[in-house]
Protein backbone atom coordinates (compact mmCIF):
# COMPACT_ATOMS: atom_id res chain seq x y z
CA UNK A 1 0.00 0.00 0.00
CA UNK A 2 3.19 2.63 0.45
CA UNK A 3 4.89 1.52 -2.71
CA UNK A 4 0.94 2.16 -4.28
CA UNK A 5 0.65 5.89 -2.24
CA UNK A 6 4.36 6.82 -3.01
CA UNK A 7 2.93 6.42 -7.19
CA UNK A 8 0.38 8.72 -6.09
CA UNK A 9 2.22 11.16 -4.99
CA UNK A 10 4.67 11.17 -7.22
CA UNK A 11 2.51 11.17 -10.09
CA UNK A 12 0.53 14.12 -8.03
CA UNK A 13 3.75 16.18 -7.66
CA UNK A 14 4.50 15.47 -11.63
CA UNK A 15 1.00 17.20 -12.34
CA UNK A 16 0.93 20.19 -9.69
CA UNK A 17 4.67 20.71 -10.94
CA UNK A 18 2.96 22.01 -14.46
CA UNK A 19 1.04 24.25 -12.66
CA UNK A 20 3.79 25.26 -10.67
CA UNK A 21 5.97 26.18 -13.75
CA UNK A 22 3.17 28.13 -15.24
CA UNK A 23 2.40 30.32 -12.11
CA UNK A 24 6.39 30.45 -12.03
CA UNK A 25 6.86 31.69 -15.87
CA UNK A 26 3.50 34.05 -15.27
CA UNK A 27 4.06 35.75 -12.14
CA UNK A 28 7.74 35.30 -11.24
CA UNK A 29 9.55 35.13 -14.94
CA UNK A 30 7.37 37.54 -16.28
CA UNK A 31 7.24 39.69 -12.96
CA UNK A 32 9.65 40.52 -10.44
CA UNK A 33 12.47 38.81 -11.72
CA UNK A 34 12.11 39.51 -15.75
CA UNK A 35 15.84 41.01 -15.15
CA UNK A 36 17.03 37.06 -14.99
CA UNK A 37 14.25 35.74 -17.21
CA UNK A 38 14.87 38.38 -20.25
CA UNK A 39 17.63 37.06 -21.91
CA UNK A 40 15.35 34.30 -22.43
CA UNK A 41 13.56 36.63 -24.93
CA UNK A 42 15.95 38.53 -26.24
CA UNK A 43 18.86 36.98 -27.04
CA UNK A 44 21.62 39.99 -26.80
CA UNK A 45 24.28 37.92 -25.11
CA UNK A 46 27.02 35.11 -27.01
CA UNK A 47 27.03 32.89 -24.04
CA UNK A 48 25.24 29.26 -24.44
CA UNK A 49 24.13 30.00 -20.78
CA UNK A 50 21.49 32.30 -19.77
CA UNK A 51 21.04 34.02 -16.67
CA UNK A 52 17.07 32.26 -17.08
CA UNK A 53 19.05 29.02 -16.39
CA UNK A 54 19.42 30.24 -12.70
CA UNK A 55 15.39 29.60 -12.22
CA UNK A 56 16.37 25.85 -12.23
CA UNK A 57 18.53 25.69 -9.25
CA UNK A 58 14.98 26.61 -6.71
CA UNK A 59 13.47 23.64 -8.09
CA UNK A 60 16.65 21.28 -8.11
CA UNK A 61 17.17 22.78 -4.27
CA UNK A 62 13.50 22.23 -3.31
CA UNK A 63 13.90 18.38 -4.99
CA UNK A 64 17.41 17.51 -3.32
CA UNK A 65 16.62 19.09 -0.11
CA UNK A 66 12.84 16.84 0.14
CA UNK A 67 14.82 13.60 -1.02
CA UNK A 68 17.67 14.34 1.69
CA UNK A 69 15.35 14.93 4.29
CA UNK A 70 13.40 11.93 3.29
CA UNK A 71 16.94 9.68 3.34
CA UNK A 72 17.34 10.96 7.15
CA UNK A 73 14.39 11.37 8.55
CA UNK A 74 10.91 8.90 8.70
CA UNK A 75 9.34 11.66 6.36
CA UNK A 76 9.32 8.70 3.58
CA UNK A 77 6.79 11.26 1.41
CA UNK A 78 9.45 12.89 0.41
CA UNK A 79 10.77 10.60 -1.55
CA UNK A 80 7.97 10.75 -4.22
CA UNK A 81 7.79 14.50 -3.41
CA UNK A 82 11.20 15.30 -4.56
CA UNK A 83 11.68 12.64 -7.43
CA UNK A 84 8.34 14.09 -8.81
CA UNK A 85 9.67 17.20 -8.68
CA UNK A 86 13.02 15.99 -10.37
CA UNK A 87 11.05 13.90 -13.07
CA UNK A 88 9.38 17.11 -14.01
CA UNK A 89 12.60 19.36 -14.36
CA UNK A 90 13.93 16.96 -16.42
CA UNK A 91 10.85 16.44 -18.77
CA UNK A 92 10.99 20.07 -19.24
CA UNK A 93 14.65 20.37 -19.83
CA UNK A 94 14.16 17.92 -22.80
CA UNK A 95 10.80 19.68 -24.36
CA UNK A 96 11.88 22.93 -23.33
CA UNK A 97 15.84 23.23 -23.53
CA UNK A 98 16.22 20.63 -26.41
CA UNK A 99 13.19 19.84 -28.06
CA UNK A 100 12.00 23.62 -28.53
CA UNK A 101 15.10 25.89 -28.28
CA UNK A 102 17.42 23.23 -29.40
CA UNK A 103 20.31 23.83 -27.57
CA UNK A 104 21.29 20.51 -28.18
CA UNK A 105 20.51 19.36 -31.65
CA UNK A 106 18.40 16.52 -30.66
CA UNK A 107 14.82 15.68 -31.94
CA UNK A 108 14.95 17.95 -35.17
CA UNK A 109 13.09 16.08 -37.14
CA UNK A 110 10.08 15.50 -35.03
CA UNK A 111 7.27 16.81 -36.95
CA UNK A 112 3.70 15.17 -35.90
CA UNK A 113 0.60 17.01 -34.47
CA UNK A 114 1.80 17.89 -30.85
CA UNK A 115 5.70 18.92 -31.78
CA UNK A 116 4.50 21.02 -34.25
CA UNK A 117 1.69 22.80 -31.24
CA UNK A 118 4.19 22.91 -28.92
CA UNK A 119 6.82 25.04 -30.99
CA UNK A 120 4.08 27.44 -32.70
CA UNK A 121 2.39 27.83 -29.10
CA UNK A 122 6.19 28.97 -27.69
CA UNK A 123 6.87 30.58 -30.65
CA UNK A 124 3.95 32.64 -30.10
CA UNK A 125 4.71 33.45 -26.65
CA UNK A 126 8.72 34.73 -27.45
CA UNK A 127 6.83 36.73 -30.12
CA UNK A 128 6.35 39.21 -27.20
CA UNK A 129 10.25 40.74 -26.52
CA UNK A 130 8.55 42.11 -23.57
CA UNK A 131 7.69 41.33 -19.69
CA UNK A 132 4.45 42.27 -20.60
CA UNK A 133 1.37 40.27 -23.15
CA UNK A 134 3.34 37.05 -23.58
CA UNK A 135 0.63 34.13 -23.60
CA UNK A 136 2.21 31.49 -21.01
CA UNK A 137 1.41 28.09 -20.53
CA UNK A 138 3.00 24.95 -19.68
CA UNK A 139 4.90 22.65 -20.94
CA UNK A 140 2.54 19.27 -21.39
CA UNK A 141 -0.20 22.01 -21.54
CA UNK A 142 -0.87 23.79 -24.58
CA UNK A 143 -4.26 25.80 -25.33
CA UNK A 144 -5.69 23.58 -28.39
CA UNK A 145 -6.08 26.74 -30.94
CA UNK A 146 -1.86 25.75 -31.37
CA UNK A 147 -2.96 22.37 -32.84
CA UNK A 148 -3.23 22.38 -36.57
CA UNK A 149 -3.64 18.72 -38.30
Amino acid sequence: MTIFIGILIFLATFAVMEGMAWFTHKYIMHGFLWSLHKDHHRKDHDSWFERNDAFFIFYAVLSMSLIMIADNTSFWYGWPLGLGILAYGIAYFFVHDIFIHQRFKMFRNANNWYARGVRRAHKMHHKHLGKEDGECFGMLWVPLKYFKR
